[in-house]
């Protein structure tokens, strides 16, 4: 039997334990909705079921999150307890979907667009015994011509990942509230959107759904456009004790090429990671669905921190560089003035 196969195994067996041990100390289920979006012909929720103490605020207030921890220490929104197998309703439109959630709590269909006009709705998610819960989704104009596509860490939030010490700091010990956004990011996503007022964002990072209330927080209060977060889970998989966040950015974006057939894409991301080496890859594949790449350039120091070189993990590669504009900076100030150059 394999390593990964051990971990999942206990983290199963461990799951299985704290659900029998907080169901006897008296928690409930608690449903939370994240954004999901759609076109005219499908749309995609996401969710998740724990279980939470009875005078939590998930549990009494149909408007709280179970995972909605406010400004507290970052470490509290990984502890949690999932609900694996659990029935639950999708309601949008005139569709009604019945399921059960994955292994670890998740919610994550796909429905056929019940006839939604273009711009933002809400579906309502219920399961026996909690308040029910609104997913916000986003339904993609199919006139629309172009999308955005964003990393996070370390692109719009400064995170030093993949640096597991500093990013453990940052992610678990730092106060919710306290992350800080790249310099001129912001910027940078409103000279987009003045060249593109529709154009629809996607945040796509490697990080946990755990964290998804306080980057969504984090959006809202720094300036950055509205759009669906893909993030990813932590735990082992069949084949390795951690998922490949590198296969889960190369997995979104084909889905939402896919999706998105009619549109190109502005690919941003940073080069602290492995976004330049994807997004060539990407460019490879989809020539003609990519209309630009933009890269924030990391400082010696924060390569240092992100990934113990002062180096970058990978380059754009030259014949991707020369299908399609690219620009990078260290900033979204930089960003910006190469991007009124091109």
């Amino acid at each position: 039997m394999a390593v990964s196969d051990i971990v999942r195994k206990v983290e199963t067996t461990f799951n299985k334990a704290s659900v029998k041990y907080v169901t006897k100390r008296g928690w409930v289920p608690a449903v939370s909705g994240y954004t999901g979006y759609g076109s005219r012909e499908s749309i995609r929720i996401f969710g998740r079921v724990l279980a939470v103490e009875p005078d939590s605020p998930a549990a009494v207030n149909p408007g709280a999150h179970p995972d909605d921890l406010g400004e507290q220490r970052g470490w509290r929104q990984f502890i949690t307890v999932q609900l694996g197998d659990f029935p639950f309703t999708v309601r949008i439109g005139d569709k009604e979907v019945h399921a059960h959630t994955d292994d670890n709590g998740y919610i994550d269909i796909a429905i056929d667009n019940p006839g939604l006009e273009p711009g933002w709705h809400t579906a309502t998610i219920s399961i026996a015994g909690a308040p029910d819960a609104d997913a916000e989704v986003m339904i993609v104009d199919s006139s629309q011509e172009v999308g955005i596509i964003s990393d996070i860490d370390d692109t719009i939030l400064v995170t030093w990942l993949p640096r597991a010490l500093v990013a453990a700091w940052n992610s678990w010990i730092k106060r919710t509230n306290t992350r800080m956004p790249v310099d001129g990011m912001a910027e940078f996503f409103q000279r987009l959107r003045t060249s593109y007022p529709k154009a629809p964002v996607f945040y796509l990072s490697t990080g946990a759904w755990n964290t998804y209330r306080t980057l969504n927080k984090f959006t809202r209060q720094h300036g950055f456009p509205r759009g669906p977060m893909l993030l990813t889970d932590w735990g082992p998989t069949e084949t390795g004790l951690f998922r490949s966040g590198m296969e889960h950015k190369k997995v979104q974006l084909r889905n939402l090429i896919i999706d998105y057939p009619h549109m190109t894409w502005i690919l941003v991301g940073d080069d602290g990671q492995h976004d330049p080496l994807i997004f060539s890859e990407v460019v490879k594949e989809h020539p003609t669905q990519i209309k630009m790449v933009a890269v924030r350039t990391l400082t010696p120091r924060e390569h240092v921190l992100s990934h113990g070189t002062v180096a970058p993990l990978a380059e754009v590669a030259n014949n991707a560089r020369a299908t399609v504009p690219f620009i990078h900076g260290p900033n979204g100030h930089e960003l910006i003035r190469e991007l009124d150059q091109l």
